[in-house]
């Protein structure tokens, strides 16, 4: 009688009869795939213009220029950056005998919008791009900044107002004494400087009370009211402090002629603003304060106090804090030492 089969053998038979059957294949299903199948397929993908200009002739430099002035109302951020980084290649890499693509009349108003951008990158951007901008075209169009400034100031937007800063900084450099001397470049600054800084303006002798959230912070908060401190001490000494001539190597060329350049053409655009002969009443703060006696008087009679009292409080703090606050007070000495004497006449 012949033993049966051990179950492991009838295995063994059974896996070496797979390797020869023929697999069936059914209708809708696909084909198995071998063990050592390789898979070559690819995808590929393509990007489609609908519209696009097929001319032979590329754009001109100025109709760029000008497209990409007209990018920068656009809704994104990215956008509105790019713009003001191709605008900023554009203007640096000219040459110097060469004008802008554009006057500077007309693209000042594309950009001024953009100080009070919610972005950081585009207001970085900006800046870049108005210090590439010759200082002597921007000296006509300092009041129409001037707005913008002010409004970044007393922005609810913290890093809004510390960009505002950066820019006043700017013109300060390039033009103080057209800012100070513009309509309402002195008293209206003034008070936008003290609304920034929680100061209180109407403040009676030995009264002075703030909250702490005013001054004193460390850390980030600290280095802004520094930044705005050192900024204040710019602003007062372009106001309060006379400009020495002596020194300018023009001048000493010209000798034995002074004072020539009293005699020539004004290089100003409207050198008789100031006189107001057809425009509208101005009140005490819009007012064009074009000499430094002027801007002595009103920042004596509506300013000094206030300010004098808050450094002295500012300074009790101590550390960068106190020492720039020490810078305005030096300013402050400096430009009114003139008219302290004249007032004890």
């Amino acid at each position: 009688m012949q033993s049966p089969l051990r179950p492991q053998s009838a295995k063994k038979k059974r896996d070496k009869k797979k390797d020869f059957q023929k697999p069936k294949l059914k209708v809708g299903k696909t084909r198995t795939k071998a063990s050592n199948f390789t898979d070559t397929s690819f995808k590929s993908k393509s990007i489609v213009v609908n519209q696009q200009s097929l001319t032979t002739a590329a754009p001109s430099l100025s109709s760029q220029f000008s497209h990409h002035l007209s990018l920068l109302t656009s809704r994104s951020d990215s956008q509105r950056r790019d713009s003001l980084s191709y605008l900023t290649t554009a203007v640096a890499a000219r040459p110097i005998h060469e004008p802008l693509q554009q006057p500077v009349s007309v693209i000042l108003p594309s950009l001024l919008p953009l100080l009070l951008d919610g972005n950081n990158n585009v207001r970085g951007q900006l800046l870049k791009l108005l210090r590439s901008l010759p200082p002597y075209d921007v000296e006509d169009h300092v009041s129409q900044l001037l707005l913008y400034i002010r409004a970044g100031m007393t922005h609810l937007a913290t890093d809004i107002r510390s960009s505002s800063m950066d820019v006043l900084g700017w013109v300060l450099e390039i033009s103080g004494l057209e800012l100070v001397s513009c309509a309402g470049g002195w008293v209206k600054t003034l008070k936008c400087f003290l609304a920034m800084l929680g100061w209180p303006n109407d403040i009676t002798a030995g009264a002075w009370s703030t909250t702490k959230a005013s001054f004193g912070k460390g850390g980030s908060e600290g280095k802004v009211l520094v930044k705005n401190l050192n900024t204040l001490a710019l602003f007062l000494r372009a106001g309060l402090i006379p400009v020495d001539e002596s020194q300018d190597p023009a001048l000493v060329s010209r000798f034995p002629l002074w004072h020539v350049q009293y005699q020539l053409l004004p290089k100003r655009s409207n050198s008789y603003a100031h006189l107001n002969l057809f425009g509208a009443s101005r009140d005490e703060e819009g007012e064009v304060y074009e000499d430094r006696e002027a801007r002595q008087r009103i920042f004596h009679a509506r300013f000094q106090r206030a300010i004098v009292t808050a450094l002295e409080a500012v300074k009790k703090e101590g550390g960068e804090v106190g020492r720039a606050a020490a810078g305005v007070r030096k300013v402050l000495v400096e430009g009114m030492y003139g008219f302290e004497q004249e007032d004890d006449v």
